[in-house]
């Protein structure tokens, strides 16, 4: 399938990873339909993009709200990316007293990373699964997953467990799904220079920056949009989770 002329939704598209994909979108020639939860600067998003872009206000935990997202895009909904998430809380799973961590917020995370993810892909596939057939294909999903699922660190425990289940349902989803035509793949960032990170201290981020094997640098959101685009279009890409971290293998710490 080809970009131009269809549709897309683009969940997390106000800022960091998924504005960077709504922008390598709009320019491929694809409509855009951006869910997030940030009203305010999901319209900068749209300001930015023009035409080509809207904004649906949206948890993708909610059912209705991603049902509203996705029927904000045409009739020409090909491709559905979901960059939406939240971090980790950093907790031990006991502390230096052998208080075990909080429950509450362990499945809070889950419940954005993981139940998030799932939710929107079973909503989107729904959806796409009514498309004719189109270069071999009905549609094409991106997931986002993380390096912590493969090297989480200390105090990750929430964080990994959600992104690895993220990683775990893609082949089973791109198996599930091949009956309709629908391709799924998931990008399992590094250290991405996202408004996340900004928020850390410069010399934090050099360290991270230089922990990188090559290229010594924080990940760009666009590094990440143009592995999105390639999974949406290559046809005979599916099923993977391909990591996008130069090199880098996280520390214990």
């Amino acid at each position: 399938m080809h970009i131009d002329g269809s549709s897309a939704v683009v969940t997390g598209g106000a800022s960091g990873l998924g504005l960077a994909t709504a922008r390598r979108l709009v320019d491929r020639g694809a409509s855009v339909v951006i869910a997030d939860i940030s009203e305010e600067q999901g319209e900068k998003a749209v300001a930015e993009l023009s035409d080509a872009a809207r904004f649906v206000l949206a948890d993708v935990t909610d059912e209705a709200a991603v049902r509203a997202a996705l029927d904000a895009a045409d009739e020409n909904l090909r491709f559905v990316v979901h960059c939406a998430g939240r971090g980790g809380d950093r907790t031990r799973i006991i502390g230096k007293d052998r208080t075990p961590g909080e429950l509450a917020t362990f499945a809070e995370v889950v419940r954005v990373n993981l139940i998030g993810t799932y939710n929107v892909l079973r909503l989107a596939a729904s959806r796409l699964a009514g498309n004719d057939v189109v270069d071999g294909d009905r549609g094409a999903v991106v997931l986002t997953a993380s390096v912590a699922a493969f090297d989480g660190q200390i105090g990750q425990t929430s964080y990994t467990a959600a992104k690895a289940g993220v990683a775990g349902i893609t082949l089973v989803a791109a198996r599930d799904l091949a009956s309709w035509q629908i391709r799924v793949n998931t990008i399992a960032p590094g250290v991405m220079d996202t408004p996340m990170l900004g928020r850390l201290r410069a010399d934090i981020r050099d360290g991270l920056a230089a922990s990188v094997p090559h290229p010594k640098r924080l990940g760009a959101p666009d590094d990440y949009a143009r592995l999105a685009i390639e999974m949406l279009e290559n046809p005979y890409l599916n099923g993977q989770t391909v990591r996008l971290d130069g090199a880098i293998r996280m520390t214990p710490r």
